[in-house]
């Protein structure tokens, strides 16, 4: 029998679990690292620690399919502790640990440390995505079956596109006999040329070179293309432009095994904010911040479903990459711990639904990699987020858990927090209580 000091009720809140088709309150049980119990009324066993939550949401814990955690190699940036932090922080109690390593994470020996690193650290759930070609430099394909064996549970090269036509339909052939998706970033580099924002009025007031959205629309036709055409199975990451919103939904019509993320600063930020922000390269990413319209395409395309998923896309770089001039300053923001807040003002805003915010970020994430979780179903992980829709809070980066600070929301007030995070039905973050 279990230890009653070790079961969880969470008492009061307003259960929203789009997998199971619960929007009430409820009281959610937790026992033996699994869900016991969501039920109006639940008996509260002696000695169980109770969490009021009443005012609060209890949802499955978040679930973030595109996570730079930098470690190894880059561990000043972020480590798989830290971000791991940042993500429980976050609500999010599991993360794909994309292959940007050094060295890349195209081998065994690298995706075994992460595992362990994140056992060690204890917090969320990391789930690596393994390399498409050895080095990420598009020119042979890594080992699948070795990948997939060590724990993989995708295969991206993650910033840099494959070129590559025909080793890109390799890849999509091996996927789909291995049963990994391939997560792309579609960006055709010759487009880009030497581009830092998107090529639009705003660019051309800042006297900055642009990226013109077709850039990542060719790429996205093609691999489209290329997918009816192997059979396999793709996930176009962090998609930015109303084109490929079209294209997504075309290709969603007809059937194609394709699924999409897209992230909170794509979903809310515009080129426009470049400009406004002075030339702040916490403003600069890849893709870069579009226009007002693919804004809207993209906001339109997560709240009907032709987008699966928020994913964050959490980048973290030290100051010193960072706060230099637009064009010298690398690439990518923070967003763990600003994702809920930042995507709950669309809801504010009338253009997303509550049950549809927590589906994106929960069993909508799980369903493109076949993840666990995402539900609060009885038997199911007792990965659970509990989060105050109301408390305003100011973005400090210096009191964030990441080791990075590099955030477009430095100075904003953003309303909406999770308070407390269970993974394995253990207690991992609580608002105000330290590590």
């Amino acid at each position: 029998m279990s230890n009653p000091k070790d079961v969880i009720v969470i008492q009061g809140g307003r259960v929203i679990d789009p997998a199971s088709g619960i929007d009430g309150i409820r009281t959610v049980l937790l026992r033996e690292g699994k869900v016991a119990a969501v039920a109006e009324r639940v008996d509260v066993p002696a000695g169980a620690r109770v969490v009021d939550a009443r005012g609060r949401w209890v949802t499955p814990g978040f679930i973030d399919l595109h996570v730079h955690l930098r470690e190894p190699g880059q561990e000043y940036k972020e480590s798989v502790a830290t971000g791991t932090r940042a993500a429980v922080a976050g609500g999010f109690t599991a993360v794909c640990a994309m292959p940007n390593t050094v060295p890349a994470n195209d081998n065994t020996s690298v995706t075994e440390l992460m595992l362990a690193r994140a056992a060690a650290a204890g917090l969320a759930r990391v789930y690596p995505i393994g390399a498409v070609t050895k080095g990420r430099k598009g020119e042979e394909l890594a080992e699948y079956g070795e990948l997939k064996a060590a724990g993989c549970v995708a295969l991206s090269d993650d910033g840099s596109p494959v070129m590559s036509s025909a080793l890109m339909r390799r890849a999509l052939e091996y996927s789909r006999a291995f049963g990994l998706p391939i997560a792309v970033h579609e960006e055709d580099l010759h487009l880009v040329g030497k581009g830092v924002m998107n090529e639009g009025a705003a660019a051309t007031r800042l006297g900055l070179k642009g990226v013109p959205a077709q850039a990542e629309d060719v790429m996205v036709l093609r691999d489209l293309s290329l997918l009816e055409l192997t059979g396999g199975r793709l996930h176009l990451c962090h998609v930015s432009t109303a084109g490929s919103v079209r294209a997504l939904r075309e290709a969603r019509r007809r059937g194609l095994p394709v699924t999409a993320e897209v992230t909170p600063h794509h979903l809310a930020l515009t080129d426009e904010d470049v400009a406004r922000s002075d030339y702040d390269p916490d403003f600069k990413m890849n893709p870069p911040l579009r226009t007002a319209e693919d804004v809207k395409a993209l906001q339109e395309g997560l709240a009907d479903g032709t987008i699966d998923a928020i994913a964050t896309d959490h980048a973290p770089h030290s100051p010193e990459e960072k706060k230099l001039e637009f064009d010298a300053a690398l690439n990518g923001v923070l967003g763990l711990e600003t994702a809920f807040p930042v995507c709950l003002d669309l809801v504010r805003q009338g253009l997303l639904t509550e049950r549809r915010l927590v589906e994106a970020l929960t069993v909508g994430a799980a369903r493109c990699f076949g993840l666990p979780g995402g539900t609060l179903a009885v038997g199911s992980p007792a990965d659970v987020a509990v989060l105050d829709p109301t408390l305003a809070w100011v973005v400090d980066p210096m009191r964030g858990f990441s080791k990075s600070r590099n955030t477009p929301w430095k100075g904003r007030t953003l309303t909406g927090r999770c308070t407390h995070a269970f993974v394995g039905g253990r207690l991992v973050h609580e608002a105000g209580v330290a590590p």
